[in-house]
């Protein structure tokens, strides 16, 4: 179902946007598991968070599902939580249709709902745990304040919010190190110096960085009582916010 992610192999003229088209569902594991460091550690445990917070007769939504990892992960992590779902919301077809087909291969007994939608625009209700794992960075800055409003509200008391992102320091010499760092780990994962080049050029008006800070202080703004930052490896994060 997977292939080798090789959509940069090639030199071109012009590198086009990055898009999640069904190009980049065909190699999606590949590249994401040989290009984020740390992703094999952050999806166990947005299950292991996801039971710790999901209550009984609650909702949990997986926002930006992708081929849904985070979505089985969250799914296994409800199996001794009764009457709950998950509901998976990716705004790609190419992606909806290829998590569908990795949902009905797992044998977990947890409802999830598949929703192709643009997550600005889905209702949340009656949610304990939400997941947003490599999600908001894709999502325009202007509209990151409205989408986390959108999420609080609709999130039951001592409720849960996962966020994963690529982040950037603000301090100049860490910047550097985490680049370097990161790219070092691409090559180590057999990306060529073109290929990175490339994807860079592809992802960089698409994906918008922001700093650690910035993201913790605009989850305290729109109401989480705590938030804090519980993984990161170079320029990757991962972070939990507590609904009071």
């Amino acid at each position: 179902m997977t292939q080798r992610d090789d959509l940069y192999a090639a030199p071109v003229d012009r590198v086009p946007d990055f898009s999640f088209d069904e190009a980049v569902a065909r190699v999606f594991p590949d590249m994401i598991r040989r290009s984020v460091p740390g992703y094999t550690t952050i999806i166990p445990m947005i299950e292991l968070i996801t039971g710790q917070y999901a209550r009984p007769g609650s909702n949990t939504y997986d926002l930006g599902c992708s081929l849904g990892a985070s979505t089985l992960a969250m799914r296994h992590g409800l199996k001794s939580v009764y009457n709950t779902r998950v509901i998976a919301v990716d705004n790609s077809a190419a992606m909806i249709e290829r998590c569908g087909h990795y949902i009905e291969l797992d044998n977990c007994p947890v409802p999830v709902e598949l929703i192709e939608q643009d997550i600005r625009h889905t209702r949340i209700i009656n949610a304990s745990v939400i997941t947003l794992n490599f999600t908001l960075q894709f999502v325009p800055p202007e509209d990151r304040v409205a989408l986390l409003e959108t999420i609080y509200r609709g999130m039951n008391p001592g409720g849960c919010l996962i966020i994963s992102e690529k982040i950037h320091s603000e301090n100049r010499m860490e910047q550097e190190v985490n680049t370097s760092l990161h790219t070092a780990f691409k090559k180590a994962n057999g990306y060529s110096d073109m290929e990175v080049s490339q994807k860079r050029a592809a992802i960089e008006k698409v994906l918008i960085t922001e700093s650690r800070q910035q993201h913790l202080e605009r989850l305290r703004q729109v109401g989480f009582a705590h938030a804090q930052v519980w993984y990161q490896c170079f320029c990757f994060t991962s972070m939990i916010a507590l609904k009071p």
